[in-house]
């Protein structure tokens, strides 16, 4: 009896365990925006794949009814799905990205995959005839970093596939698709196009999109994608710094310096102070979609032109897919009340196509890195924050999973901030705050213990 008893007691104590541990959870004295989080969490893990799927662990990352995940949502989704807890997804899926490139798809990977560890038909008929975005690659390297940066998970930057990957991508890739700094406007449109060429088939014509933008007929070169390379690069000589590879690393930052040097000198658009966003076949500049991927990968120099770009993306209404990026990017730009609109905008029930996989993923980026200016870096197991939220307002982020442990910081407004480490490792904190000019104070980093709990104020 005592012990049918002690045994009742025991799955009692754990089932309610259980039943508390929902995760990241965020609360806050501004109700709409606590509201907003709770949304855009349900539905971004409403998108978890089933135990079942063939695949392994997933979660949708594309259009909903293709039950499929894509190399540039997958990448875009990455850390809001690791703040979610969808490590074991990221991995399963970054992991079929990397392992696919091929010598016989030109260094490409499978532009999206589905629920039975398939390409997708949607996109793909044979190693010759899909469709693929050439910003894939870069996106995905760049995500390769972030992830480590946020987990300290080595075999995203040191794991044979991933190593592969990597090294071709800013080798091969580029050179099989004429993507050298100096050939961005001088390259053929279709440089590995299926013979017979059929102009009409979208396999054909979009087996190498140098853009993101997906509607400007016969383009040539995207400056997201000039963006991209940039960003890709710049990834890539982190991962050699880490790596001891100083000298490699010196050489590919330079190489990226190209690229971003190419933007401000070719595609600004003085008569308008606008970027271009695109160059075509018949050797035309013109504006579409693209500015928004200049920020995203942080591609732009500090100063007149990048702040009128901001401007610009903020004067216009703009697909669900732009503004899924919103939230983080005018967060990390200045433009904290225009964010905080935006998440508010993207979880309201009435707005259109919110259901887009990239939307809910984006509003979590947005509350985390963005609002609560969260930032890891594993390196050297360092982890910053920086509220950027109205200076009234309290918030905070309880059992946020970074750095290999779990977090809950607490931010009063602009003037105190506190971090408890609900983990098993001691984790370095660095404090910033905003002063009441905007100015960033930085103050001094302090290791945070397991179980215990450090308040700093900022004056």
């Amino acid at each position: 009896m005592k012990k049918s008893l002690l045994l009742y007691l025991f799955l009692c104590l754990f089932c309610s365990a259980y039943a508390q541990n929902n995760g990241v959870t965020f609360t806050s004295s501004d109700a709409a925006l606590q509201t907003a989080f709770g949304r855009a969490k349900e539905m971004a893990l409403s998108y978890k794949g089933k135990p079942s799927d063939p695949v392994g662990p997933w979660y949708e990352s594309a259009l909903p009814p293709r039950a499929a995940f894509c190399m540039r949502d997958v990448s875009h989704q990455s850390i809001g799905g690791e703040i979610l807890g969808l490590h074991k997804e990221n991995k399963n899926m970054l992991r079929l990205f990397v392992n696919n490139m091929s010598e016989s798809k030109d260094w490409c990977s499978y532009w999206e995959m589905n629920h039975l560890g398939k390409p997708a038909v949607e996109d793909y008929r044979n190693d010759k005839e899909f469709w693929y975005n050439l910003n894939a690659n870069f996106d995905l390297l760049n995500t390769n970093w972030k992830l480590y940066l946020w987990t300290g998970d080595q075999e995203y930057i040191n794991g044979a596939n991933f190593e592969n990957f990597h090294e071709k991508s800013v080798t091969d890739f580029i050179d099989r698709w004429v993507l050298q700094a100096d050939s961005l406007l001088s390259r053929p449109t279709h440089p590995n196009a299926p013979v017979p060429f059929n102009i009409e088939d979208s396999f054909h014509r979009c087996r190498g999109l140098p853009s993101y933008s997906e509607g400007v007929p016969n383009i040539k070169m995207g400056v997201d994608l000039v963006g991209a390379i940039y960003r890709g690069l710049m990834s890539y000589a982190a991962i050699l710094e880490v790596k001891g590879q100083s000298q490699k690393a010196k050489l590919y930052k330079e190489k990226a310096g190209t690229y971003q040097k190419s933007i401000d000198d070719l595609w600004w658009n003085e008569s308008v102070s606008r970027y271009n966003t695109y160059y075509s076949n018949d050797g035309k500049f013109g504006m579409e979609e693209g500015e928004t991927f200049l920020l995203w990968f942080d591609a732009l120099k500090e100063g007149d032109r990048k702040e009128k770009t901001i401007q610009h993306l903020l004067s216009k209404d703009w697909n669900i897919e732009n503004l899924s990026y919103f939230p983080l990017i005018m967060y990390q730009n200045g433009q904290a009340d225009r964010a905080h609109n935006y998440m508010l905008h993207l979880t309201n029930p009435e707005t259109k196509r919110r259901e887009y996989p990239e939307v809910s993923y984006g509003v979590i980026k947005g509350f985390v890195e963005g609002l609560m200016g969260v930032e890891a870096d594993a390196r050297v197991n360092k982890l910053s924050t920086l509220y950027r939220g109205k200076s009234e307002v309290t918030s905070e982020l309880k059992d946020l999973p970074v750095l290999n442990t779990l977090i809950t910081v607490k931010h009063e407004g602009n003037k105190k901030s506190v971090l408890t480490n609900n983990g098993e490792k001691k984790i370095l904190w660095q404090p910033r705050f905003l002063n009441d000019k905007g100015k960033v104070i930085v103050k001094t980093p302090v290791w945070v213990k397991t179980g215990k709990s450090i308040t700093v104020n900022r004056i």
